[in-house]
């Protein structure tokens, strides 16, 4: 069949079924001449924005891979949460539980194609969606430094469909599209809804988490239409810990104060997350539309910390390595005479300490917290957006869509269960050190022309301010209290406010023009081509172009490819980020202070500032269907010049800390070592993607689908003055090469539906601890399993039960369970809680 057929009937057996097909999931359950039917019938979209610039496509006809998935798929699922639900139905696509991981336990990161969060762009009904404020400073290795967008605040319930378009993309979108482009649909239904409930919980009998959404349309005038869209949540926690040797050594000492355990290693807790969500279009005459989308949402949640010892954590309780207890004089002139506290075998002078303890001049945080503490660490996020638009046609033909945007994403943060170490027994328990702001505004004009069989033809202008603010903590959070020239710590011990000299706003703008042109040469081949022109207020200007074709070998099969170059502009965020994180390393916990790379220590350190990424992409692939077999093969190859991450911890001299302190950074005697953004590394990632789907005629009703992915990525150079081994072997291991699905649905009857899917997940490395390469784990492949089984009261009610790691598969044990006391692997791709079961009831009308 021609591309010119395939236009003209829209919806064929072939475009439809490679739709299906590249899903990689069961989007259809019933014969497929029905579902055909009943997709010009109903207007299903199988049609994919994302892709072309010039007139939408069916997936079938896109010289570029891409994955149109229906909002059925995201709800047979027992999660709740996007990342979850994405890394489900993608195979490429990977995200962990991020347990004990500063800012990154409140928005995970995640990897498509083996690249950073902030490679894959992120699109709302095809507008560009703004990033969320949360910098990942411990991304174990791939993530480090990402900043990309939190599609966790999207509720499933208002999704009509998500496309993926995996494949190099900036030519046409700009900066990120390097992995791909993710395009959600919000539903547009002008009536009708559902209401569902959902409650699951781990097979441990922990992690419950209730869940209710709904989903309405209403008219807008007779012309137009209103979609609203909310979900409610909450999560408790899981532990899958053990006891720290230290922890216990210090329990088998006698002291009775330890908790058990005393570092929690699980699912951080949830304690609400709202989303709300609406779309709303109005026809104003027959050429010309109104619209408007846009959200709110609001997450709080509350992860774990390290644990301080009580006789070494430094600033805390000592500040030579344990060998005796830091104690605080308090009578300002230092005339307190306070004794010293020997530590032998872990164990404090008790006559020594008990004499401390009953000076009213002396103070040791002993005395506060006598078997150590564990902070607690969380933040509340809050995310909002509006696009407004207008669309339409003119009278010569020219489609025209502008649009204004505003996006915005705050973290605020605190942290409990801790102290300021320099202001001694006037510390307070609990801080608020400040919060992170990006703020994103826009404008766009596309156009686009197209006459069928012969050309299309897209232009467009762009406009965007990017915002990044830091707003300073408490006072308590930072303050440089009266034990500070004593060894104490200075600020919230964990995660220290920022101070008032840190806060500040820091913009940039942006232009951009892009030209996308595409021309059938012949009925069976089409090629395309795009070019964009980018301006940026900091860095200048880049040029990226894109070349793509199909070419309709047979009636059965096709052959695709493109090639392209693209980049990633640095964030105003990681130019101007300033933090000080608590991380593990092989001399214990260090307070370690990410930096402008403009700081003057940073330069000290080789810091410069930052030039965008760059890439060249290429692609090829194919596209088979036999009867009912359906199969797409693709194969991409991604070089990426001057990637930006955090250099790996730079140890600083007393001379460093000098000239910090100079710079009236008092708080830099705590640190321990500085980080900061760079330009230091490139890297070659290629991979194929294989997608197969079959519906049998001799097992009517069912349908089976296969998704896999192969992924490698190889460091080709570094800095290894910034960049440690250790880092390098996390670029290219810390994720599975290899990741697939294999799914079957079942209509056991006109009321019953069941769904079997086996996960694999590859081997990988793990860098545990973010410990340098101390600590590393080679964890095994695994195979899970899902499964769901739902009945159709009537019309209107539906009920499921499922599981997901049905069977209760866990990871490899961890063979360093005792240094910080996680019982598992904590990065594992299929998570580290074991089984979990759920179910769900739907309304629908």
């Amino acid at each position: 069949m021609t591309l010119q057929n395939k236009r003209k009937f829209g919806f064929s057996s072939l475009s439809l079924a490679v739709s299906l097909a590249l899903t990689g999931t069961l989007a259809s359950q019933v014969a497929f001449a029905e579902e055909e039917a009943k997709a010009e019938t109903q207007n299903i979209e199988k049609i994919a924005v994302v892709g072309s610039r010039a007139a939408p496509r069916s997936v079938g006809e896109s010289p570029v891979p891409v994955d149109i998935i229906g909002n059925e798929e995201f709800t047979k699922n027992g999660a709740t949460d996007m990342n979850d639900l994405f890394s489900k139905v993608v195979p490429s696509y990977n995200v962990n539980a991020q347990p004990i991981s500063d800012a990154s336990t409140l928005v995970r990161p995640a990897n498509m194609r083996g690249l950073a969060p902030d490679h894959t762009l992120v699109l709302l009904n095809g507008k560009r969606r703004h990033r969320s404020s949360v910098i990942a400073f411990q991304g174990a290795g791939i993530s480090d430094g990402a900043q990309g967008p939190d599609i966790s605040v999207i509720p499933a319930i208002a999704l009509k469909q998500v496309e993926v378009l995996r494949d190099g993309a900036a030519a046409q979108y700009g900066s990120d599209a390097i992995a791909g482009v993710i395009n959600f649909q919000l539903k547009d239904n002008s009536d009708g809804g559902t209401i569902e409930a959902r409650y699951g919980e781990f097979y441990e009998g922990d992690g419950s988490s209730p869940m209710i959404a709904a989903n309405v349309g209403m008219p807008l005038t007779d012309n137009g239409f209103f979609n609203v869209s909310g979900e409610y949540k909450t999560q408790d926690p899981t532990s899958r810990s053990v006891q720290r040797d230290d922890a216990q050594g210090l329990i088998d000492a006698g002291n009775t104060a330890v908790p058990v355990p005393a570092q929690v290693w699980g699912t951080p807790e949830t304690k609400e997350d709202f989303k709300l969500f609406f779309n709303a279009g109005l026809d104003l005459n027959a050429d010309q539309t109104a619209y408007m989308f846009g959200n709110w949402a609001r997450r709080d949640v509350e992860g774990g910390f390290y644990y301080r010892n009580p006789t070494n954590r430094d600033g805390i309780y000592s500040a030579d390595g344990g060998k005796t207890l830091l104690v605080g004089d308090l009578t300002g002139d230092m005339s307190g005479n306070c004794p010293t506290i020997n530590v032998v075998g872990g164990v404090p002078d008790p006559d020594a300490l008990a004499q401390v303890k009953a000076d009213p001049d002396c103070f040791v945080f002993n005395e506060m917290f006598p078997g150590g503490f564990t902070p607690h660490f969380g933040g509340v996020v809050e995310d909002s957006s509006l696009v407004a638009g207008l669309k339409g046609t003119t009278k010569n033909s020219i489609n025209y869509d502008f649009s204004l945007s505003y996006g915005k994403n705050t973290s605020d943060y605190y942290i409990k269960n801790t102290v300021n170490g320099s202001l001694g027994p006037m510390s307070p328990n609990t801080f608020n050190p400040g919060k992170y702001v990006q703020l994103e505004r826009g404008a766009s004009l596309d156009l686009s022309y197209f006459e069928i069989d012969t050309w299309s033809f897209a232009a467009g202008l762009e406009y965007r301010r990017e915002t990044f603010e830091i707003y300073n903590g408490d006072p308590a959070s930072f303050e440089v209290g009266p034990l500070a020239s004593q060894g104490f710590g200075i600020g919230s011990n964990g995660f220290p406010g920022f101070k008032p000299e840190d806060s500040g706003s820091w913009s940039r703008g942006n232009v951009a023009a892009y030209i996308d042109v595409e021309k059938e040469i012949t009925l069976d081949w089409l090629v395309t081509g795009a070019v964009r022109y980018e301006h940026y207020d900091d860095f200048g200007s880049t040029t990226n172009w894109k070349l793509g074709s199909i070419y309709n070998v047979a009636e059965s099969f096709s052959l695709r490819g493109a090639v392209s170059t693209g980049f990633r502009a640095p964030t105003v965020g990681q130019n101007n980020v300033r933090n000080v994180t608590t991380a593990f390393s092989p001399n214990g916990l260090q307070d370690q202070a990410t930096l402008p790379p403009t700081n003057p220590i940073s330069v000290q350190k080789g810091g410069k500032p930052l030039d965008p990424e760059t890439s060249f992409n290429y692609s090829l692939g194919g596209v088979l269907t036999l009867g009912e077999f359906f199969l797409t093969l693709d194969y991409f190859h991604i070089e990426l010049e001057d990637r930006i991450t955090q250099t790996s911890p730079l140890e600083l001299s007393d001379a460093d800390k000098d000239e910090l302190l100079a710079q009236g950074i008092l708080d830099a005697s705590s640190f321990s070592a500085v980080r900061y953004f760079t330009n230091d590394f490139d890297t070659t990632t290629q991979g194929i993607d294989l997608v197969v789907s079959y519906a049998p005629d001799w097992l009517d009703g069912a349908n089976f689908a296969l998704a896999y992915n192969w992924t490698e990525t190889e460091v080709d150079s570094w800095n290894p003055d910034n960049i440690s081994d250790a880092k390098v072997k996390a670029l290219e291991e810390a994720l599975p090469h290899s990741k697939g699905t294999l799914t079957w649905t079942q209509e056991l009857s006109a009321d019953w539906r069941s769904m079997l899917r086996m996960n694999y997940y590859g081997s990988y490395w793990e860098n545990h601890l973010d410990s340098d390469g101390e600590l590393p784990i080679d964890v095994s492949s695994a195979v899970t399993f899902d499964a769901e089984l739902s009945y159709d009261v009537n019309d209107n009610w539906s009920l499921s039960v499922g599981a997901q790691n049905l069977f209760d598969k866990y990871p490899d044990d961890n063979p360093w369970a005792g240094i910080a006391g996680a019982q598992y692997p904590v990065t594992s791709p299929y998570g580290f809680n074991g089984g979990y079961y759920y179910g769900r009831v739907s309304y629908s009308f």
